[in-house]
């Protein structure tokens, strides 16, 4: 309502009506009271107030005045030209906290979004309604179960090429244990994440993770004689191996449904992690990795809840040497003459640790370990050795002696007088085998034998 020049709300304007109707007489102090909600006591004293000043006295004495708490300008200005270039895409939430860690902006997530809504910048991330579901409660202790997925997306937009972030994260508490990045979903980005989480939290009890072929093999059904024997029940692949040695009890899930908690994880991540690499101008995937450890931190602190009991079921990892081979790819391979055995198009010597080669059965079986580090050992008999490459000149003089060995047997062999079966028809023409085997001439010939003498 408007008055004068003076733009009125409904509550003042209610006011000036009863007290004009209050200073002309028409009702009593008590009626002004009972109208206005007001003490009998409060309403004399507006009444001398607008006798002296008019009824500008009814208006809020803060009328006009900028509020202490209001955000200067210029951080309003800072904040649109954040949101609009180095944290787009940002939550409200999300960008609070940043704008605390990294540019000294200590101001709510309500604020920001007032300030761009009315700077007309539309916010990609909505709340919707929570569906009513039955879902299955937390496990009771951290390391219980811990569920392991991979996410592709493009996690430095067009800084770099579609990468996959590997991860995994406890059931109980929803801490993330490991973060890891790969070109494409495989072995080497799980083998990655586990190693962060026993290294830094232990083993645990369940790992739940989807169908994929690197941790069921699709021959589950089609074991060795010898693989039953030793009791598997299972085709096992590399990572189910793995898991094997480390005691980890392995379950398969129906659907995405059923590992929710990590699903809900990457979505987490895509709007989160996404706006950290890029305020972090981070554009390869070596440096992302690099950035993966404090990320974790602080999405920990921010996002893990406690667990329902305070025991831990997380067991003691084994320690540095037997998780290094025991967190490796493991390939078989047949011993060659000469004590070698050959991998990946080269040929190797295994040697102990005085540097002596290990004296091998040529056909004998062999497994070469490949380490995370790239580096290459081998397991033969009991012992694990280190593999040794041959240089060029051994692998020419041993190719040369097995060349000379293959060429005397050539000449032993064109040398052996060829005896042609008793049934050759060069041994039999003019001759009969008998049943016993004895040769004799034909009859007819026999006689013309005769004969001639």
């Amino acid at each position: 309502m408007r008055k004068g020049d003076v733009f009125l709300s409904q509550k003042e304007a209610r006011r000036v009506y009863v007290m004009e109707q209050l200073l002309e007489g028409k009702i009593t102090v008590r009626q002004a009271s009972d109208l206005l909600g007001l003490s009998q006591r409060h309403i004399k004293r507006l009444k001398a107030k607008v006798r002296e000043r008019g009824m500008a006295a009814l208006a809020h004495g803060n009328r006009g005045r900028k509020p202490k708490h209001a955000v200067p300008q210029e951080i309003k200005e800072a904040i649109v030209s954040l949101a609009t270039g180095k944290y787009s895409g940002a939550s409200y939430q999300h960008m609070s906290e940043l704008l605390s860690e990294c540019e000294g902006i200590s101001i709510s997530a309500k604020t920001i979004g007032r300030i761009l809504k009315e700077a007309s910048i539309p916010h990609t991330h909505t709340h919707k309604a929570p569906r009513h579901r039955r879902s299955r409660n937390r496990m009771p202790k951290e390391g219980m179960l811990v569920q392991i997925d991979a996410s592709p997306h493009e996690w430095l937009e067009d800084r770099c090429s579609r990468m996959c972030l590997h991860g995994a994260i406890d059931d109980a508490t929803g801490k993330v244990l490991g973060l890891y990045f790969r070109p494409n979903e495989d072995l080497l980005g799980y083998l990655n994440v586990l190693k962060q989480m026993v290294e830094n939290h232990g083993v645990p009890g369940s790992l739940y993770s989807d169908r994929h072929s690197i941790f069921f093999s699709p021959k589950e059904d089609k074991l060795t004689i010898e693989e039953e024997l030793e009791g598997e029940r299972v085709k096992l692949t590399q990572f189910g191996r793995i898991l094997n040695q480390l005691g980890i009890h392995h379950i398969k899930a129906r659907s995405p449904q059923a590992k929710g908690r990590i699903e809900r994880l990457w979505k987490t991540l895509q709007g989160r992690l996404i706006v950290e690499l890029r305020a972090a101008n981070i554009c390869t995937l070596e440096d992302a990795n690099d950035f993966l450890g404090g990320f974790i931190n602080r999405f920990n602190h921010r996002f893990a809840v406690e667990a329902d009991s305070k025991t831990c079921a997380f067991k003691t990892a084994p320690d540095k040497d037997s998780l290094n081979n025991i967190l490796c790819l493991k390939m078989a391979r047949k011993a060659n003459k000469g004590s070698t055995i050959s991998f990946e198009g080269n040929v190797y010597q295994m040697v102990d640790h005085r540097g002596s080669v290990i004296p091998m059965k040529p056909r004998s079986d062999v497994y070469v370990t490949k380490h995370l580090d790239g580096s290459l050992g081998a397991m033969y008999g009991d012992g694990y050795f280190r593999l040794k490459p041959l240089t060029s000149t051994n692998t020419d003089t041993t190719k040369a002696l097995q060349g000379q060995e293959q060429g005397s047997n050539r000449e032993t062999t064109s040398r052996r007088a060829h005896k042609p079966p008793i049934n050759h028809p060069w041994r039999v023409y003019g001759k009969r085998v008998n049943d016993n085997g004895h040769e004799g001439y034909f009859e007819d010939e026999r006689r013309n034998t005769y004969a001639a003498h």
